[in-house]
């Protein structure tokens, strides 16, 4: 418990035995972690309730979104805010009815890291209602436009350049891209990158595809069909899918087709050959998150812009020079 808040043992020991000496903010943190780790009160202490913020993902499969939920969970934690993790699955609860189950359990704050913000065509309604109700929220990664929420990113643009120079470098000039649905604003951004770098990209080497190791090994097969040689994908699962489509077809990666992914997610390190990917900056843009949503929830006034944060490409072994002829 004491690791959890960074406080020391004894310091635990007051709050639970309701002793003074501790500020209100530690004892509210020590009280949070409690709830989080899933220990009962003490009896004198079950009165109080935690401050509640909604934490919501659009998946679970994809390593990246648990690692954003460790940070930001931790971090609120620390503040004495407890998180409350909402996770959509397919045929299940959808981001609408998380909303209003957030909103009946008097949320302090709402914290999206993914989600349909992120999709043009998708409903939005349920942002509005909570802007009407004037609750504090943050977003992690771009969104469309005119939302009028405080939001966290990692650049796309440089990510992009990153990965298509490093591509460049190792001699191949047929480089595509698996990207995410048409409507999706990462994906655009990323898009836009690439097409300013290159200069002309035809439009064959461009591959849409659901977020799934399927859905990239599907779009892959496309690009290498068409005889790409390098691939940058708009996630780890979608490279893990291209190198699996490059095998499939009795190529080697990295000697026929190189891949890159994005994200950096656990165990890409791990993988055969190991990914080759652009690393999102998960524990300073999650605690930025936690930080913007406490001063709104402070009442402090916080612009509806977005902060950039600098990806960093990780060079494994999915990429590798260019083939000849």
């Amino acid at each position: 418990m004491a690791k959890k808040v960074g406080v020391s043992e004894a310091t635990v020991s007051r709050v639970l035995n309701g002793k003074p000496g501790v500020s209100d903010a530690t004892r509210q943190a020590v009280l949070t972690a409690l709830d989080v780790l899933g220990y009962e009160r003490p009896t004198q202490l079950r009165g109080e309730r935690a401050r509640l913020v909604g934490l919501v993902l659009p998946e679970l499969q994809n390593p990246i979104f648990p690692a954003f939920a460790e940070v930001i969970g931790g971090a609120l934690a620390q503040l004495g805010l407890t998180p409350v993790l909402c996770t959509q699955t397919k045929g299940g609860v959808s981001e609408a009815d998380y909303v209003e189950l957030l909103l009946q359990q008097q949320v302090s704050g709402v914290i999206f890291a993914g989600g349909l913000y992120a999709q043009a065509d998708a409903p939005h309604d349920h942002y509005r209602l909570l802007a009407e109700r004037n609750i504090p929220v943050v977003l992690v990664n771009a969104a469309i436009e005119h939302l009028g929420f405080p939001a966290v990113s990692c650049d796309d643009t440089v990510a992009v350049e990153q990965a298509w120079r490093h591509l460049a470098s190792l001699g191949h000039e047929r480089i595509g891209l698996v990207l995410g649905p048409g409507d999706h604003v990462p994906s655009a951004r990323k898009l836009a990158a690439a097409r300013a770098i290159a200069g002309d990209l035809p439009e064959e080497f461009v591959a849409r595809a659901i977020f799934s190791l399927e859905g990239g090994h599907a779009a892959a097969s496309r690009l290498i069909d068409r005889g790409v040689t390098g691939i940058i994908c708009a996630s780890d699962p979608l490279a893990l899918g291209a190198v699996r489509a490059a095998r499939r077809k009795g190529h080697d990666v990295p000697g026929r087709v190189s891949v890159v992914g994005y994200d950096d997610s656990a165990f890409m390190n791990c993988t055969e050959p190991p990914l080759t990917t652009v690393r999102q900056p998960i524990e300073a843009m999650g605690r930025a998150a936690v930080e913007l949503l406490n001063a709104r929830i402070a009442g402090t006034a916080v612009p509806a812009e977005e902060l950039l944060f600098e990806p960093e490409l990780v060079v494994r072994g999915s990429t590798g020079q260019a083939p000849r002829g």
